[in-house]
């Protein structure tokens, strides 16, 4: 986590913008992915210099009035607009914001609990902001605890797919989770995070250049939701759809559900829950 994170991510939603998104013509001789700096700057009104000095990092006090212009003008969604107003926040160290100094939460509402107790038995997960793993459904143990996810004593998610070969059987698309992983460490933790800048040196060391260049690329925002794809020893392939649920006030625990994608993962989680055909139903569309 750079102490540059804003400016990086404005610069990460300009270059992923189109010159025909926003209505401007596309040149032969472009040689800048997405927009210029100078075409964004027009589009939010503010000057070439300003925008270069945030994206710099050399002014980190920008008013709201120009964050809704720039995101305006950059197209940014409801969710990347939350991240760049907690970014902009943390920056100028608002005193509202968090402190990183404390360690990620280990411990789960007792209503959260009863929660995941009630989803019983989809496969759910809780996480804290460094993908410890602080609580799971029977469902969620039948499809991760044969590939060996569950093995370590206080088992972690991230440093099981960067640091465990059983990872990279059981995800047929690793790269993807790989990406989506390092993406919620980034943009989960708070600027100046000594925990989270501890874990990422650990797995630099441990994982070197697979967890290290995903760390140093431009930030991005994780999915909420999709379709994971995994290799099950006793079940075979699976297709299943995911939410990702952030808790409110708990230093940003997720909780993550799944649910088959297709029939062949509902029969098959059926028979791994040891329930009648029919107990886990199709999620599509």
């Amino acid at each position: 986590m750079s102490d540059n994170e804003l400016g990086t991510f404005l610069r990460s939603c300009r270059e992923a913008v189109t010159p025909a998104e926003v209505g401007l013509p596309t040149g032969p001789r472009r040689r800048t992915p997405g927009l210029r700096r100078s075409e964004v700057a027009t589009l939010a009104g503010v000057s070439v210099e300003y925008l270069a000095r945030l994206e710099q990092g050399r002014d980190r006090h920008p008013s709201p009035q120009v964050m809704g212009a720039l995101a305006d003008a950059l197209r940014l969604s409801v969710e990347e607009r939350f991240h760049l107003r907690r970014l902009e926040k943390e920056t100028s160290g608002d005193p509202c914001c968090p402190t990183a100094d404390a360690a990620p939460s280990r411990s789960v509402r007792p209503t959260v609990r009863a929660l995941i107790d009630r989803l019983e038995p989809t496969p759910a997960v809780l996480l804290n902001r460094l993908g410890d793993i602080l609580a799971y459904t029977s469902g969620y143990e039948r499809i991760v605890g044969p590939i060996g996810l569950l093995d370590d004593e206080r088992p972690n998610l991230i440093r099981f797919l960067f640091t465990d070969e059983r990872a990279r059987a059981a995800y047929p698309e690793w790269d993807r989770v790989a990406d989506e992983q390092v993406a919620s460490l980034r943009t989960g933790s708070l600027l100046n995070d000594s925990h989270a800048e501890g874990f990422a040196d650990e797995l630099t060391v441990i994982a070197g250049a697979p967890f290290a260049d995903r760390m140093a690329a431009v930030p991005r925002l994780p999915s909420a939701t999709g379709i994971e794809h995994m290799t099950h020893p006793e079940a075979g392939a699976l297709r299943l759809s995911y939410e990702t649920l952030t808790l409110p006030d708990a230093d940003g625990q997720r909780l993550i559900v799944r649910l088959p994608a297709d029939e062949a993962s509902t029969a098959a989680l059926d028979r791994l829950n040891g329930r009648k055909p029919g107990g886990l139903r199709a999620v599509t569309g």
